[in-house]
């Protein structure tokens, strides 16, 4: 993105780089651009923008003394080049610059300003107290992209009720596939958006990813679902991401979202069957809110069972928790296939644990059945035979 001009340098990371270009794309429309200082106090007290539901200002305040230095000097018309990782990414024009209060913005989207809080925390060593808003263009090529894919796939199928499920799948469990599979029976189209975060935390989005495309590919039907990566930046994080959620599905085509009623924000607003408080609002957002019950194994049942239709005992009951798991895997175990399929275990574990094993051929030949021919076997494929082994249940 060359240009003739010596412009100033304002230098951004990559989430805000990737939510500036969500933004220009539409797809948190009706924000389209960023937001002046009078519009921006607008939003952050009455919670609205355009008469729609919106949780807190758009706006572009990144730290850095050098920012800070750019910003209290930039005039009104200026061009400053948007800058990434020391490569130019885009431009903007300067309408105003005008002070921000960092507290009180961690504040609007966490519910908190507690330094304690992962999100406060991570936010806050980015953020900076001068914003400023104008004009501006990005080059971020995955979201248009991810547009063309997903208006390809409708096109191609003539899905007409298109559903959105926003995952971590961090791990992938079959919780998470017995909600899929329940909001597929009465879609056309399914939407995973696979939520890619700007952190190290838990798994590499590039495991998560190949997880559930085992799962995706192999026991669910073809041309119905579309996995998405969804850019989870900081303004989809605290109270308020179910709002954002929907609004980024419903900008993507979807018209259902649906959610779990375990979901961390939602009990903030689920009550005796149904949605309160700020989902009254999804009337203006135009798009469907479904939710799905949470699911656990009944050791009675012996399946996976709604809590709502179990009738046996919490002690009956193992839930998913994705720490707990998470710890197992991260611990090289793999767990049960009752809590993850052994195609996405084995997956997973290879690829934290490449070359784990000095003398795996062996291993195989030596304690696994076949068909009574060396093959060469992957990691993969022993972790699954593996798994298969600790189902055996003739001698237990």
């Amino acid at each position: 993105m060359a240009s003739s001009r010596k412009n100033r340098a304002l230098y951004i990371d990559e989430e805000a780089l990737s939510t500036l270009a969500l933004v220009k794309a539409g797809l948190i429309s009706p924000v389209e651009t960023l937001m002046d200082e009078k519009t921006a106090r607008e939003v952050d007290s009455t919670k609205l923008y355009k008469g729609f539901p919106y949780p807190f200002a758009f706006i572009l305040a990144p730290k850095g003394k050098i920012n800070r230095d750019i910003l209290r000097s930039a005039v009104k018309g200026e061009v400053l080049d948007l800058v990434n990782n020391n490569k130019k990414v885009g431009e903007i024009t300067v309408d105003e610059t005008f002070p921000i209060d960092p507290k009180e913005r961690l504040q609007n989207i966490y519910g908190t300003s507690d330094p304690s809080h992962p999100g406060v925390k991570n936010t806050m060593a980015r953020l900076g107290d001068i914003a400023v808003s104008g004009a501006y263009h990005v080059h971020y090529p995955l979201i248009a992209d991810n547009i063309k894919r997903i208006k390809n796939m409708i096109n191609r199928t003539g899905a007409r009720k298109i559903s959105a499920i926003m995952l971590a799948a961090n791990p992938f469990n079959r919780a998470h596939e017995r909600m899929i599979r329940q909001a597929l029976n009465t879609a056309d189209l399914m939407v995973i958006f696979l939520r890619k975060p700007f952190t190290s935390q838990g798994l590499r989005y590039d495991i998560r990813h190949n997880a559930l495309i085992r799962f995706v590919d192999y026991f669910l039907p073809r041309n119905k679902v579309i996995i998405i990566p969804f850019e989870n930046t900081y303004i989809f994080a605290g109270y308020n991401e179910l709002i954002l959620d929907a609004l980024l599905a419903k900008n993507y085509g979807c018209n259902e979202l649906v959610v779990g009623k375990n979901h961390a924000g939602l009990g903030l607003y689920y009550d005796k069957n149904r949605l309160n408080t700020i989902f009254d609002s999804f009337k203006d957002i135009d798009i469907t809110i479904t939710t799905v019950d949470e699911y656990v194994y009944c050791d009675t049942c012996k399946t996976l069972v709604s809590t709502q239709t179990c009738p046996h005992g919490e002690h009956h009951h193992t839930h998913y928790h994705s720490n707990a798991i998470m710890n197992l895997i991260q611990s090289g175990i793999i767990p049960p296939s009752i809590l993850v399929r052994k195609e996405v275990s084995a997956s997973i574990l290879a690829a934290l644990f490449p070359d784990r094993f000095k003398n795996l051929q062996e291993m195989h030949h030596s304690i696994m059945p076949g068909s009574g021919l060396l093959e060469q076997q992957s990691e993969e494929q022993f972790y699954i035979k593996l798994a298969e082994l600790y189902q055996t249940t003739s001698l237990t």
